[in-house]
């Protein structure tokens, strides 16, 4: 057996017993590298180590710190409300302001999963004060996430677009992020006309929190008149800070291609000594459970690459007389 079909069929062993217990997946990855390492390729701690992504653990800390900090000192709340104050109580659209706040965070590099979670519970609570189904909340929500994903400066349109550009395959990191983009859009336009959207047009939102108008009625949060929604944040020196931080990291990675990692942590460093209250448990929110899972496994990629299984993959693939059955 050679080695390359070795590390195929330990790849597969990582996701089974990630998949039928409770072991993380980014742990098994790093111990697969390290027992495949060492006895079927003789690599050194160093050969294992040097296929950790560095570079990528300090984009995803950074930035998922940044995010916990905005959650923490109130800003994700502040543009919610900021967002859906906008639309004029036109509750039809606020699905649709959700979406584009969770894409805007993720776009300007917030983990998908943590951007979801930031949201999710914001987005909910709007759903049942204006009695929007939660199915099709939450989906605008997932999707939005994976709308703004793969923006050049993203996490997905980061690993993405390094990827193509070491292997030095024509890549377009702005058409990827359109496509993207477009495509979510699509998908929720069929969400919204399958899951109660066209029920919501012609509603209005009322100072109670419940709906008026067309369809009025449809929704128990708008049958019922659901109780007063909590007075907004005011945009106060922290939060007008970190807008400020997060304008700061886009511009800085578009215009002047500064590293989107180190600056999401000077940034966060910043903040936490500027208004050191509003940063407490930042820390805590960081996506480390991500961290762990993405970084194994590129580290794992990592080693099989330098095994040559990737080539030996795509081999096998170019053998395949059938063009379809070989992309799928």
């Amino acid at each position: 057996m050679s080695d390359q079909v070795i590390s195929i069929i330990a790849l597969v062993l990582i996701f089974a017993i990630a998949t039928f217990s409770s072991v993380h997946l980014g742990v098994l990855a790093i111990v697969a590298a390290f027992v495949v390492g060492s006895t079927v390729v003789d690599e050194s701690t160093d050969d294992i180590f040097s296929g950790f992504p560095g570079d990528l653990f300090v984009v995803l800390v950074g930035v998922t710190l940044l995010f916990g900090i905005a959650k923490s000192n109130g800003t994700v709340d502040w543009l919610v409300n900021a967002a859906v104050k906008a639309v004029r109580g036109r509750i039809a659209l606020i699905p649709w302001v959700m979406f584009l706040v969770t894409a805007v965070l993720t776009a300007v590099g917030a983990v998908t999963p943590a951007a979801v979670g930031i949201v999710a519970p914001i987005g909910l609570g709007l759903a049942a004060s204006y009695g929007i189904r939660p199915v099709l909340m939450g989906l605008f929500i997932a999707n939005g996430a994976s709308a703004g994903g793969f923006s050049p400066i993203g996490v997905f349109g980061s690993i993405t677009n390094n990827v193509v550009e070491r292997n030095d395959l024509p890549g377009d990191p702005a058409l990827l992020f359109t496509a993207s983009f477009l495509f979510n859009v699509g998908l929720c336009v069929i969400i919204f006309l399958i899951f109660g959207g066209r029920k919501l047009l012609g509603r209005i939102a009322t100072a109670g929190g419940g709906g008026a108008g067309d369809g009025a009625g449809e929704g128990r949060g708008a049958a019922e008149g659901t109780t007063t929604s909590p007075e907004p944040p005011s945009l106060d020196l922290p939060r007008a800070l970190t807008l400020l931080g997060l304008l700061s990291l886009v511009a800085g990675a578009l215009f002047f291609d500064l590293d989107v990692g180190l600056m999401a942590l000077t940034i966060a460093v910043v903040l936490s000594l500027a208004a050191p209250e509003s940063a407490k448990g930042a820390v805590d929110r960081c996506a480390w459970s991500t961290v762990l899972l993405v970084c194994g496994i590129v580290t794992y990629v990592g080693q099989m690459e330098r095994m040559g299984t990737i080539d030996y993959l795509g081999e096998r693939v170019a053998d395949i007389e059938a063009p379809l059955l070989g992309a799928s």
